[in-house]
């Protein structure tokens, strides 16, 4: 099913105002980069009119703009009946726009079903891999054992963390957990997370005060707190001790990425800040949520109507 050329001439301005490429349209398309020829052939595609709607992860490279349209497209073909096969990793909008989904493990098909059912079998995969690359299962530790791991090993990890101190203490490792206090690489949104930070010190420290900062890839603070601000009263500390600071909270986050910075400071004798030890932006990470709101938090609404 399709159109013949002289029709899809006859479509090609409305090809143009969907992938928003006016200004580059009577140029070759090998100078477009890899957002421009995708929103091109995801306009084109959408523009034959298919009864099969094939997308293979090409919404990835799309700016949030150019993905709005297109998954208000898919909404629009899903309600005309046509079969869309949506490729991806993005679990959010796997939950979002399909009905059901199927898990390909390295070629073979592990399960068919509901979107939830799927990537809870995709999670347990995923949890799998990491525990064959330990020694042993972290369920079948005991605590002590476990705490004994080098939780940030379990992570891929910025590699331009920007690091900074007079190290009279020193950030040692750190690790997200979830409810059953398991390392989590998967994060539900609004589901209870612990962030937990090792810091060992090099010095006698009065009153150290541990924080977090959540950013945006632009560098902006979307949250944060720390021990001061909590209120939390941290002692003195003596050389050689270490110490496992624990945050615990929900995860409100959209489906954006976020970068963890961790943090030990104190103040001096003239009131001055001193940064005992800094990480910033260690770790990404991203919620999964089948709802999708406005900006950077999942307020949590509950809506209602009344009609007199």
């Amino acid at each position: 099913m399709g159109y013949s050329r002289e029709e899809m001439q006859r479509k090609l301005p409305e090809i143009i105002e969907f992938a928003d490429i006016g200004d580059f349209i009577n140029q070759p398309v090998k100078i477009y980069s890899s957002g421009m020829f995708v929103r091109l052939a995801f306009a084109v595609a959408i523009s034959v009119d298919p009864e099969i709607l094939i997308i293979d992860e090409a919404l990835a490279v799309g700016d949030v703009f150019f993905q709005l349209k297109c998954y208000k497209k898919i909404e629009d073909f899903k309600k005309q009946g046509k079969t869309i096969l949506f490729v991806s990793h993005d679990q959010s909008s796997i939950i979002k726009y399909c009905d059901r989904a199927i898990l390909l493990d390295k070629g073979r098909m592990v399960c068919d079903g509901a979107p939830k059912e799927v990537i809870d079998e995709y999670k347990q995969i995923l949890a799998v891999e990491k525990q064959q690359n330990q020694p042993h299962s972290e369920e079948a530790m005991p605590e002590e054992e476990r705490e004994s791991i080098c939780w940030k090993t379990q992570y891929a990890l910025n590699e331009k963390i920007l690091e900074y101190g007079d190290r009279q203490a020193e950030i040692t490792d750190f690790g997200i957990f979830d409810e059953s206090g398991n390392l989590a690489t998967i994060y539900n949104r609004n589901s209870v997370y612990t962030i937990k930070m090792k810091v060992l010190f090099h010095a006698e420290i009065q009153n150290p005060i541990y924080a977090i900062t959540f950013k945006d890839m632009s560098g902006l603070e979307v949250a944060g707190t720390n021990t001061m601000q909590e209120n939390v009263d941290t002692g003195t500390v003596k050389p050689g001790q270490t110490v496992t600071v624990s945050f615990q909270q929900k995860f409100p986050f959209q489906n954006y990425p976020l970068f963890l910075s961790l943090g030990c400071t104190k103040f001096d004798g003239q009131g001055e800040l001193r940064v005992l030890h800094r990480l910033y932006d260690v770790l990404c990470i991203q919620t999964l949520g089948a709802k999708i709101t406005n900006g950077f938090f999942d307020i949590d609404s509950k809506v209602r109507i009344a009609q007199q």
